[in-house]
């Protein structure tokens, strides 16, 4: 485990962000942060990609940190989304997350401007400059258009405020060059990486399926770090087609809204360009929840 930001180590819940009739629903939302709680999370992320922040507005994101720390009062450690393409945008938020008692930011690469390296490190470290919060970087090339090469994160690990990577590239190897150059916490980005990832020196992961499951992502995680590792390996194979069709049957978060729409803990309801998963979809996820025993057939 890395020196730096061993405070995120663990199973954070990138958290959804549900809507009613095109708003965000704040009672929902309390109620998501008290069931993860109950179920054991120690780290609650909101309006990350899985909270939808790309539709959300300044306020509404703001409102949604605000209501996600209030919510907690403490019992759980809070990374807040607080990413954007503009810098001086992801100042502010990062700023408005520290003043809202968050624990933490979790801060994507820029988008859609594909920065040069330069950029990315200049992006990165003007935030760390600028605000003293712990901080993660989210390294996901597939949504960004561009990779955070591993030479620019040793750069960036150098300011004190960067603690930890959430690396979402898709490549162990990259993972393992991260942790050679640095001394900072790696966490998975993809659910169904999290194993492997915890086999070369990552520290935890950023879950999707923990907002369904999140007592089996905490399990996997002990057993692995209590040397058991054939239990560890039994969850992951378990966890496997749940991980698979929720971040493979469309793009995240329309699946895990899905999910717990069937589940019978919230309503599926989405802003576009997002629209609802189509019935073959929404068959498939209802025969994987069946045979993962969380729905009756």
């Amino acid at each position: 485990m890395g020196v730096k930001g061993r405070m995120f180590a663990g199973c954070t819940v990138a958290l959804i962000t549900p809507f009613r009739n095109g708003e965000v629903d704040f009672p929902a939302l309390r109620q998501l942060v008290d069931w993860q709680i109950d179920q054991g999370t120690q780290i609650i992320a909101p309006v990350g990609t899985t909270g939808e922040s790309p539709t959300l507005s300044h306020d509404e994101h703001e409102r949604v940190i605000a209501t996600v720390v209030e919510q907690s009062a403490g019992r759980a450690k809070i990374m807040a989304g607080t990413g954007s393409n503009s810098t001086s945008e992801a100042i502010r938020l990062t700023k408005f997350a520290a003043k809202a008692g968050a624990d933490g930011a979790l801060i994507v690469a820029p988008y859609y401007n594909r920065p040069t390296q330069d950029g990315l490190y200049a992006h990165f470290a003007a935030i760390a400059d600028a605000v003293e919060i712990p901080q993660v970087l989210y390294n996901i090339p597939g949504r960004t258009g561009r990779n955070v090469e591993p030479e620019t994160i040793e750069r960036l690990a150098k300011c004190t405020p960067i603690v930890a990577v959430k690396e979402a590239a898709g490549s162990l190897d990259q993972v393992s060059d991260l942790l050679v150059r640095t001394d900072l916490t790696i966490l998975s980005g993809d659910d169904s990486l999290t194993l492997p990832m915890l086999a070369v020196g990552g520290s935890g992961v950023v879950s999707v399926v923990a907002n369904i499951i999140p007592k089996d992502v905490l399990a996997m995680l002990a057993a692995f770090n209590s040397g058991n590792i054939a239990e560890a390996q039994r969850l992951h194979k378990q966890m496997f087609s749940l991980c698979r069709d929720l971040l493979g049957l469309a793009t995240n978060p329309i699946p895990i809204k899905a999910a717990i729409d069937l589940l019978g803990r919230g309503k599926a309801e989405y802003r576009l360009p997002l629209t609802p998963l189509d019935e073959k979809g929404i068959s498939t996820l209802r025969r994987t929840l069946e045979r993962y025993g969380l729905v009756s057939a």
